[in-house]
């Protein structure tokens, strides 16, 4: 060993008698050390940012997002340019340095199932460097198939119209679903899958702070700390959108809309939901459940088994793969272990701020409108040949134009009045009937399914509608519940508003008729006021005189005016804590 060593020095230093060669070669030694490092370094770096040593050295306790991510819309991008960021290899190795207590809880197996993620990189650092938050999206249909669990698997077919939008909004655009990428919105989460947000800021292009508060909560928006207020971006939506895990029904749907599962097989779609929301703890029990259902068919359908023995063991086969992509008992995994906020169908999504509870301090409330980001969705059965999708994006009229107009409009809606203007627009045909589609207001789609996710009851409590309804343009006088509530003046606050001077018709005030938009101002003055300056005169023992100045700059009548009554607090839609006094006999009063 001595002579070894010795020998390893006399290479690396030479006599001054040595060969020309002898003293070259160590340095030619240590620059293919050198080189073979480097190489093997790239090799090794590149490996552990690969998403095959992500899904083996990592994800090996929870196998169901490698598995999601390989059918997902991100299987061609590595799993770091997401969750480690396109970065400078300096800023990436300090990144994976700062999630090495993953790896040693990992090693330690100092973990506990379900897993979550706590931290992600910032959307506008990972989702913006492919997708581009200025590109304009314009209108796109979709197509979603359904099958019906009775023993025919009846198709049938829903049309949705979404309106993605985005865009700059310096060049006009920045509306739709994507509104949310072009403007500043804030929220505050009270739990950590931010499921429940009781708090909502907007902040306009001039800095103007909206905040919304959900007044069902008994949240103090006052407590918020702004430091934990959390930017919304691409995340609080697509949370999901690279490990997506269908639901039992869509990936049943899917599997018969490709084949896989043959909807010639009678009640299979019913059987195979039923079998995969069982609850089974070991994967074993669940296998052989969905074998089962050989047995089912040879008893149940003798006919059909005997000549689609291979049909049906193709569906068998199908459903077990999607268990065994989906359900992970030792990890506590399934399709309900992680929320998906994109939509609201299955979990509450947009629900958790457009859910009509979201107030301002001048009444507004964030939109519960489906119209904002789709059409209304349209069903279509197997018969019909055609199907009417709404996709116009004409003027909407007032009453359409509330928050709440999808809480409100059944209260505003009276088949017996002759000046009723829906019609003009819907086919109101069976609609206090089923959901069958025969018209707009059978609408299965809406009224043929219970919406979980967001509280409608709450909405229709006395005095949240009391509320809502204050924000109609006018105050239904053929709604039914006011008859009811017609006494309790503290609840509607009937002495600030003013119903339509007898005599008066829609068209009195709204051209073109029917409305599409408030009546203009010059209307209003015309019968208050007269003039301009009449209308000045008519408050002029206020101070400030809330209709000096504010006229001149064009702010519309309904601003303030909803209801045909003054707001309580006019000037609170825009200035905080303004003194705002009555003046008497020349002195002033605070109001």
């Amino acid at each position: 060993m001595k002579n070894f060593f010795k020998k390893i020095r006399r290479f690396f230093s030479p006599g001054a008698d040595a060969s020309r060669w002898a003293k070259a070669a160590p340095y030619l030694v240590l620059i293919v050390i050198f080189v073979l490092t480097v190489i093997m370094g790239t090799y090794t770096w590149e490996y552990t940012n690969s998403s095959e040593f992500c899904g083996s050295a990592c994800h090996g306790v929870h196998p169901s997002e490698i598995i999601s991510y390989q059918i997902s819309p991100h299987a061609e991008v590595k799993c770091v340019e997401c969750h480690i960021g396109r970065e400078f290899v300096g800023n990436q190795f300090t990144r994976k340095l700062g999630d090495i207590r993953h790896v040693i809880a990992h090693v330690s197996k100092n973990y506990e199932y379900p897993l979550h993620v706590k931290t992600l990189r910032p959307a506008r650092e990972v989702c913006e460097q492919c997708h581009n938050p200025d590109k304009f999206s314009d209108d796109s249909q979709r197509s979603l198939f359904h099958y019906s669990p009775d023993e025919e698997n009846t198709l049938f077919r829903t049309y949705l119209v979404l309106k993605t939008g985005g865009g700059s909004i310096r060049e006009g655009l920045g509306r739709g679903i994507h509104w949310h990428t072009q403007n500043t919105v804030y929220f505050y989460a009270t739990n950590e899958s931010e499921q429940e947000i009781p708090f909502v800021r907007v902040v306009d292009s001039e800095g103007s702070k909206f905040d919304y508060v959900d007044i069902a909560s008994n949240f103090n928006a006052y407590d918020v700390d702004e430091a934990e207020l959390v930017e919304m971006d691409c995340i609080t939506c697509h949370n999901r959108i690279t490990h997506f895990v269908p639901q039992p029904e869509e990936a049943v749907d899917t599997a018969m809309f490709k084949g896989l599962i043959s909807p010639e097989i009678p009640n299979i779609r019913k059987q195979a939901v039923e079998i995969l929301r069982g609850e089974y703890d070991a994967n074993e029990k669940a296998i052989n459940a969905i074998s089962s259902l050989d047995a089912y068919y040879r008893d149940e359908y003798p006919e059909f088994y005997e000549g689609n023995y291979e049909t049906l063991n193709t569906a068998i086969s199908t459903l077990k793969d999607i268990y065994n992509s989906s359900v992970f008992p030792e990890q506590k995994m399934d399709w309900d272990t992680h929320l998906d906020n994109l939509g609201h169908l299955n979990d509450p999504g947009c629900f958790r701020c457009h859910d009509g509870k979201h107030l301002s301090t001048s009444g507004d409330s964030i939109r519960l409108d489906c119209s904002l980001c789709h059409a209304l969705p349209v069903t279509s059965g197997p018969e019909d040949m055609v199907t009417h999708l709404d996709i116009n994006h004409a003027p909407q009229p007032t009453t359409h134009q509330n928050p709440n107009w999808i809480i409100l409009h059944k209260y505003d809606f009276n088949p017996d009045d002759p000046d009723m203007t829906c019609i003009s627009c819907h086919d109101i045909t069976n609609y206090d009937g089923p959901a069958d589609d025969s018209s707009f207001c059978s609408n299965s789609a809406c009224h043929g399914r219970a919406w979980a996710s967001v509280d409608l009851e709450v909405l229709q409590t006395e005095e949240m509608l009391s509320r809502l309804i204050l924000q109609l343009p006018h105050l239904p006088m053929g709604m039914e519940p006011y008859a009811a509530w017609g006494e309790d003046e503290d609840l509607f606050h009937l002495d600030e508003i003013h119903r339509v001077q007898e005599g008066l018709v829609c068209a009195d005030c709204h051209d073109p008729f029917p409305p599409t938009q408030p009546a203009p101002n010059a209307a209003c003055i015309a019968c208050h006021g007269e003039t301009d300056e009449g209308l000045i005169a008519l408050t002029a023992r206020f101070n400030p005189n809330p209709h000096d100045w504010h006229y001149g700059e064009g702010t519309p009548c309904y601003v303030c005016h909803g209801n045909f009554g003054p707001y309580k607090e006019p000037c609170a839609l825009c200035h905080e804590n303004l003194p705002y006094e009555e003046i008497q006999d020349g002195t002033t009063t605070g109001n």
